[in-house]
């Protein structure tokens, strides 16, 4: 592997430290996750991910999608205002989120259709308000290119959610030892950054005027008005399953999807997102200065491609085998959805880092059409799968589609192709 990202490049360097980073924090739950499986039941799990899914879902509008511009404005000084405005959208939406679950519990926990869920709904506002503000000091720590502070936030998180599981977990508090630890998690990743980044930068949001506000508000609209849009397709493709699998089927079906995913989405987190990180702050300054990214883009997907074909091959035929092994016989069906999976894990780990092209060619209402058929796609499984196992096979295909669409259209923006306009 080190082969292939030469230690020679500044980018490469900044990969593997990241990567380091976020392969620590994910040996975490990694090395914990057969104990969780032998202690909470695919019940707990389920439960677990309809929260999750609320939470993700209402995190899409938390920020009005303003920390992605963070890394583009040219001067610093910009880039603060936008983090404010950021910081702004996530406080005013979490409050009326608060104001919404205080009103309405009843009637949101039957549309849920999981009496569990009533309590947890009250969490849901400050799990929203916490993801906001991460997200905006994320990009922001992003932009001053502090990678080993990045890659050291994501080992404190993990180590918080995954030793608070482990702890409540064996003490028998059930599902609520994965929602605790999830929020346990966020909030001291969020604290440790904002107290990296107010004391190693200087950020006073008092001296921001409200017309400068105003000026960015207005200078990144596409982001709230296109983006947001997209964005709830794109998540909503994702986290409605765990929605469908509770209602349509049970919370044991959607326990057995969410440990798939969890245990799929660990090299897309490892290697994938690391690449994200650096690649997308690289790719932004090349567009900017060439009107493409063609060179950092064809080098990235050349090593994503390299580092997950053998590995797919390998699971393809062995996952079953590794999740019984691994995790319990009580959890074989989790492995045959995951062997399923594999080929949409194949084309996601390269799609999503070079995705990034849409946002930094503010080509944003291109991924909300894409992201629109994705929906559809996923309803679509759920309407003719007779079995739980037919709609993963369903999903496995609309979700494989979607990226191969997504990397031809990532292709595009980079450049590639002739008569490409980059306005």
């Amino acid at each position: 592997m080190l082969k292939i990202f030469k230690l020679k490049s500044e980018f490469s360097k900044n990969v593997l430290t990241l990567m380091t980073g976020t392969t620590i924090a994910q040996a975490i739950p990694i090395a914990i996750t057969p104990i969780l499986t032998r202690v909470y039941t695919p019940e707990n799990f389920g439960i677990f991910a309809l929260f999750i899914a609320v939470v993700t879902i209402l995190s899409v509008i938390a920020t009005g999608r303003y920390e992605f511009a963070i890394l583009l404005p040219k001067k610093d000084k910009d880039a603060k205002v936008v983090l404010a405005l950021s910081s702004i959208i996530t406080t005013i939406t979490s409050l009326i989120l608060l104001f919404i679950v205080v009103l309405f519990n009843s009637s949101l926990t039957k549309i849920l259709g999981n009496p569990e869920i009533s309590f947890w709904l009250y969490f849901v506002p400050l799990a929203v308000f916490l993801n906001g503000v991460y997200q905006s000091l994320n990009y922001w720590v992003n932009r001053k290119k502090r990678y080993k502070v990045l890659a050291n936030n994501r080992i404190l998180q993990s180590g918080t959610v995954s030793s608070t599981n482990l702890v409540m977990g064996i003490s028998g508090f059930s599902s609520v030892g994965l929602v605790v630890g999830q929020i346990l998690g966020q909030f001291v990743a969020t604290v440790f950054l904002v107290l990296k980044v107010f004391k190693e930068d200087n950020i006073v949001f008092k001296n921001i005027s409200k017309i400068q506000l105003l000026v960015f508000l207005k200078r990144y609209k596409k982001f709230p008005k296109i983006d947001i849009p997209a964005s709830l397709f794109n998540v909503s493709s994702h986290q409605l399953i765990h929605m469908f699998f509770n209602i349509m089927f049970s919370a044991t079906i959607a326990g057995y999807f969410y440990l798939t995913q969890r245990i799929l989405g660990i090299p897309v987190s490892v290697l994938s997102s690391a690449v994200l990180s650096v690649f997308q702050e690289q790719a932004a300054k090349e567009y900017k200065q060439f009107g493409h990214a063609r060179e950092i883009f064809l080098s990235t997907f050349k090593k994503l491609f390299m580092l997950i074909v053998i590995p797919s091959i390998f699971f393809c035929y062995y996952a079953v085998d590794i999740f019984i092994f691994v995790f319990g016989e009580e959890w074989k069906e989790a492995g045959v959805y995951a062997q399923i999976l594999t080929p949409m894990l194949f084309l996601q780990f390269i799609a999503g880092p070079l995705g990034v092209m849409l946002y930094i060619g503010e080509k944003q209402e291109v991924n909300f059409y894409t992201q629109a058929i994705l929906v559809v796609l996923v309803i679509f499984s759920f309407l003719v799968g007779a079995t739980a196992k037919d709609v993963v096979i369903y999903l496995s295909f609309s979700f494989s589609f979607f990226y191969i669409v997504q990397l031809l259209v990532s292709f595009r923006i980079a450049g590639f192709f002739k008569g490409i306009s980059h306005g």
